[in-house]
């Protein structure tokens, strides 16, 4: 029996369209994400025109896995949502990333409209000393586990093995288990936004 680690799987599609039709672009757009909603594991979707009149729209979405993504892009929904779309829309490039990346950018919903009207694309990271307090709130209490375990148990193997053993077990454990866990927790603290209790009636 094996046992597979669940990490956010984000994938960016690059498409073209005639400029003419930047109007049915973003309704195909909108009908997609609201089709996407209703699968489990869904975690956000947006896009964005490349400038005014070009005719190159960027569009994200994320699941919490490869698995729910893998039932939405296998899904008789999305297949019917991507024939709409012919003759209309050319798919040029896609790309995915899965694991570390993006753990302080929390996926959200933005329309072409809030992008086209900001100056800049979307909010800033957290700040970096916060990033580190985060890494350090998940990493204390691991290493400080491994380090009694290790010493009781196998504290006879060298220096050198025995880090290497640690390190081949905390590594997957921040990566895809308590990390994205600690950042979910604290993404209120993060982004400088009301603690989630005291914004509750």
């Amino acid at each position: 029996m094996t046992t597979t680690h669940a990490a956010p799987v984000t994938v960016a599609m690059t498409r073209r369209v005639d400029p003419a039709r930047s109007s049915e672009m973003v309704a195909w757009m909108r009908a997609g994400t609201a089709l996407a909603e209703v699968f489990p594991g869904f975690l956000g979707a947006g896009w964005v025109q490349t400038a005014p009149g070009s005719p190159e729209w960027h569009m994200l979405y994320r699941f919490a896995d490869a698995e729910t993504l893998r039932r939405w892009e296998e899904s008789p929904q999305r297949r019917w949502w991507l024939t709409s779309a012919q003759g209309i829309v050319e798919h040029t490039r896609a790309e995915r990333r899965t694991g570390i990346e993006g753990w302080f950018d929390p996926p959200r919903e933005r329309s072409v409209e809030e992008l086209a009207a900001a100056a800049a694309p979307g909010p800033p990271s957290p700040p970096r000393w916060k990033q580190a307090v985060t890494i350090w709130l998940a990493f204390f209490p691991l290493s400080l586990a491994a380090t009694l375990l290790t010493g009781r148990l196998i504290a006879d193997v060298p220096v050198a093995a025995r880090v290497l053993l640690t390190t081949l077990c905390l590594t997957p454990l921040m990566t895809y288990l308590v990390l994205p866990r600690i950042t979910r927790a604290l993404h209120w603290w993060l982004h400088g936004q009301p603690m989630p209790w005291r914004i509750r009636r």
